[in-house]
């Protein structure tokens, strides 16, 4: 990749209170930009002002969808350093993200490289306080300004990043589930594994459904037989089964999750048998009805670890260890959030220091 240029504002916004941060509302000084043509390929990587992007009506994305996207964070140590979380592994996901939906490749060094240019330019920003982190957001558009349905020949590459509050700011609490019986989020075929906004487009009115019967988040079930566990709306789904941990097999249609990745390399070191494979509703729910499912969990960036305390389903509903949080649950949160934050050490080399 060229050298990344940068300019800054000419006046700095103020930042936010870190007692009072909002996910994905107040955006730091900076954005990172690279664009893409065939004779060119990625170029001009640049970092610049945060502000409106420039696009024609007629541009593709807007008609046929054809993007993707990432998410990580910057965590502040207590010695002030600050450290990106597997970020190589969010550059692989994008790169497989970029294959299906038919997107020029990113470089995986070049994702790396732009990613930390733009935490460096925002080093203030990222805030101090344990839990609170700097959540950063790349994607790539296809920018063509025609109408048809065929890949574009342009993109455009962008990086955004905006503080984070803790996202239990009191502590872990239990979410609901509720089971989707109508709505699909993905079939073997589809986008299912790759980090596109069609998919979290397609799951909305699900969503809307669950919130109004006083859920948190939908759990999906498989778009062939409605019958197996898939994925959360927002995050990838685990259970203590059995004295096992179950979790639903990578078959195309779940998202490869990074944190769930972690979760299932944590539990075999603490020698806890774990399952991948696929998991029918009416077991898990058989089995919670007999005192056999234990715990439940989500996983995933903006939350790490969040803890589930009421599944329903159909006729079932069930209450996970009294509306508590679950001490394998607690562990877990407690050791990723060490490793994240830097108060506990990083054996698996997880971390990625960045430079001052």
């Amino acid at each position: 990749m060229e050298a990344i240029q940068v300019s800054h504002p000419k006046i700095c916004k103020p930042h936010p209170d870190e007692n009072s941060l909002v996910f994905g509302k107040a955006f730091t000084d900076h954005m990172f930009l690279m664009d893409y043509a065939p004779a060119e390929g990625w170029h001009v990587p640049r970092i610049v002002p945060y502000g409106p992007l420039a696009l024609e009506p007629s541009c593709m994305v807007f008609h046929y969808a054809q993007e993707v996207f990432e998410g990580l964070k910057a965590y502040r140590a207590p010695d002030g350093s600050i450290r990106l979380f597997r970020p190589m592994d969010n550059a692989r996901r994008l790169r497989d993200s970029c294959r299906r939906l038919s997107i020029p490749e990113i470089p995986e060094a070049d994702f790396l490289a732009a990613v930390q240019a733009l935490v460096h330019a925002d080093w203030e920003w990222v805030p101090h306080t344990f839990g609170t982190s700097l959540y950063l957001r790349p994607f790539i558009i296809a920018t063509d300004c025609s109408l048809g349905v065929h890949a574009s020949k342009t993109y455009l590459f962008v990086i955004i990043a905006c503080p984070v509050g803790a996202y239990y700011p009191g502590g872990l609490s239990p979410v609901s589930i509720y089971v989707e019986s109508e709505d699909v989020r993905a079939v073997r075929g589809g986008t299912g594994f790759a980090k596109c906004g069609g998919n979290y487009a397609a799951s909305i009115r699900a969503g809307e459904r669950a919130a109004q019967r006083g859920y948190s988040q939908v759990l999906w079930l498989d778009g062939v037989h409605r019958k197996y566990i898939e994925e959360v709306g927002a995050m990838n789904i685990m259970f203590l089964l059995d004295g096992k941990v179950v979790t639903p097999k990578l078959t195309g249609t779940v998202l490869p999750g990074i944190t769930r990745r972690t979760c299932l390399d944590l539990l075999t070191d603490w020698g806890i048998p774990v399952e991948e494979r696929l998991l029918p509703a009416q077991e898990l729910f058989e089995a919670a009805s007999q005192g056999r499912l234990q715990e439940a969990w989500g996983t995933g960036t903006a939350a790490v670890i969040s803890p589930i305390g009421l599944l329903e389903w159909q006729d079932y509903k069930v209450t996970l260890c009294g509306g508590q949080v679950g001490p394998l649950t607690q562990k877990l949160y407690d050791s990723l959030a060490g490793i994240l934050w830097g108060t506990l050490p990083d054996p698996h080399g997880w971390i990625l220091p960045v430079a001052d």
